[in-house]
């Protein structure tokens, strides 16, 4: 499998030396096309200054971050605007939908400031309302939706451009349990059937065990690495998994659930 994101020697340093906090201290790791990979690593670990960086959001003290053969930190302008709105689409934990716009308008926004054809936008919109059963939301405003349904638009609106990536940023967080696992239903569904690549932070196990790899963070290094063994383990016996290694972390179950 082709690698699309390589990263390496990856650090973000904050303060002076002396009093310095070390978020990222030296992370390398690579993402396959199609991978639903995870990261995971108790509150303050660096597993969102990770995804931060890879998003452009924070620019990181030193190492390189390649997607698709081109490092990301040399980017400027167009080029970076392009990597922004094209390469890859961000879903954010508290969903981040502008208020005054519907669901269809909230989606629909990439697609505009990207010049995309209204008649394929039609088509990308039908097709992802669809799929994520958000049809009859389209025409409400966020504060006409439950957190499910705004957590979908959100999904739509990061998978509107057919990106290289999804970046997923604690994408359960603000949900409950039955919208939890329906969202990670679609996205894993996504991951299987449409061959979405999938990079997700996440402190909840359950969400965790719809990924077929996940990388635990500690104290800004990676800490540990779990498989899914596919087809044999069961969801069930790879959450168990993943319950263990959080554990060990030193976390327990306040870190885990």
């Amino acid at each position: 499998m082709n690698a699309i994101l390589e990263i390496e020697g990856l650090k973000k340093y904050y303060g002076r030396a002396g009093n310095q906090t070390k978020a990222l201290d030296g992370i390398a790791l690579q993402v396959t096309d199609g991978e639903f990979l995870g990261i995971m690593g108790s509150s303050g670990s660096g597993k969102s200054t990770l995804l931060n960086c890879i998003a452009t959001v924070i620019r990181p003290t030193a190492g390189k971050i390649v997607m698709q053969g081109e490092e990301i930190q040399s980017m400027k302008g167009r080029k970076l605007s392009e990597y922004r709105g094209k390469k890859i689409g961000y879903l954010f934990q508290n969903f981040e939908l502008l208020d005054n716009l519907t669901g269809r308008e909230n989606i629909m926004l990439p697609m505009s400031l990207h010049n995309i054809p209204d008649r394929e936008s039609k088509k990308r919109l039908s097709r992802l309302a669809g799929y994520l059963e958000i049809t009859d939301v389209l025409d409400k405003f966020p504060s006409q939706m439950s957190g499910g349904q705004k957590q979908r638009v959100a999904a739509a609106r990061a998978l509107i451009m057919d990106p290289c990536m999804i970046l997923a940023d604690e994408p359960t967080g603000a949900l409950d349990s039955r919208n939890a696992k329906m969202l990670m239903e679609k996205l894993s569904g996504l991951n299987r059937d449409q061959h979405a690549t999938i990079l997700m932070v996440t402190h909840d196990s359950n969400a965790a065990s719809y990924c077929r790899r996940i990388l635990f963070i500690q104290d800004g290094r990676i800490f540990h690495e779990l498989r899914r063994d596919m087809p044999g383990e069961t969801q069930q016996e790879f959450y168990e998994r993943i319950l263990k290694v959080m554990a060990q972390l030193g976390g327990g179950s306040a870190n885990v659930l």
